[in-house]
């Protein structure tokens, strides 16, 4: 499924969208390139949830917890371990848990990586305002969530 955004309230508005379907231990992986909207559609996804602590990316930190919402919310940022020899970090504790899990760069650990997950590639079009979101699911459950976005 493809949508086009026009800025980044429209973009964090498909994922307050999203988040209203998504139930514990579930996961969202996000690709794009840097400055693409990963972080503000992670936004929208805790604003979603009722989170109301300020989000910030977790470039630096690998993981960010919040919360104080409907669920909680992992905020994940894999970039850093692009060429990591770690493999025993824990994030399976995130993935299987009580909360959902939004995942930017994920394609670095893909084998650590639920095998079914909602995939969002963001890619910035000609308008730099403007975003191409394509879902992929990945299991039935996702799939479930990307036909209610279709039907509305």
């Amino acid at each position: 499924m493809k949508i086009i955004t026009n800025n980044e309230k429209e973009t964090k508005r498909v994922a307050k969208k999203i988040s209203a379907h998504l139930k514990p231990a579930m996961t969202i992986l996000l690709e794009g390139q840097l400055g693409a909207g990963k972080t503000a559609f992670t936004k929208g996804i805790a604003e979603g949830l009722g989170i109301q602590r300020l989000l910030k990316s977790p470039t630096y930190t690998l993981i960010r917890e919040y919360t104080k919402g409907r669920l909680p919310l992992y905020h994940m940022d894999l970039y850093r371990l692009e060429h990591s020899e770690d493999e025993e970090l824990g994030l399976e504790e995130y993935f299987y848990g009580s909360g959902v899990s939004v995942v930017e760069w994920g394609s670095f650990m893909k084998e650590d990586l639920p095998k079914e997950h909602l995939m969002i590639q963001i890619n910035v079009l000609n308008d730099p305002e403007k975003r191409e979101l394509i879902l992929e699911a990945y299991g039935e459950q996702y799939q479930n969530i990307v036909r209610r976005l279709e039907d509305e």
